[in-house]
């Protein structure tokens, strides 16, 4: 039995609710309700994942770097030395490129220092089959 609310011409006299009566649908729904909520899985805040076993890797060595300069005078500096010239860089070179371990090439060049010679020694580096070649103090140049 449903309530109706409008007001009745008669108070003693009683009408019957023609509507539909959803008590027991609503209550049918919350019972359904809970019952999915119950059985939705615990969500976990954590990842599973497999570690390693067994003793750490050893950490690798630092690369060998040999930094080349060419001065405002076109001078080649090898790790800070002067060197002869043209000749005893690409020795130099070759003497770096039969070790077993190739070292890393780093070429920094002075703001006035000519082209020609930048280009050389970085030619002459790869000619000689040296694979890590790098110019570093290019942003020097960007301002």
């Amino acid at each position: 039995m449903a309530i109706d609310f409008d007001e009745a011409s008669d108070p003693t006299e009683l009408d019957v609710a023609s509507g539909m009566n959803i008590t027991p649908l609503i209550d049918v729904l919350l019972v359904l309700l809970v019952m999915l909520i119950i059985t939705i899985p615990i969500q976990l805040h954590s990842v599973n994942m497999e570690m390693p076993a067994g003793a750490p890797l050893s950490m690798p060595t630092e690369p060998l770097v040999v930094k080349i300069e060419v001065n405002a005078q076109n001078q080649l500096l090898w790790n800070g030395q002067p060197m002869a010239g043209r000749v005893e860089l690409d020795q130099r070179l070759q003497a770096a490129a039969q070790l077993s371990e190739q070292p890393e090439i780093h070429i920094r060049a002075h703001r006035s220092a000519k082209y020609d010679a930048v280009a050389a020694v970085l030619t002459a580096a790869q000619q000689m089959g040296l694979q890590k070649i790098g110019v570093v103090g290019l942003d020097e140049y960007a301002r």
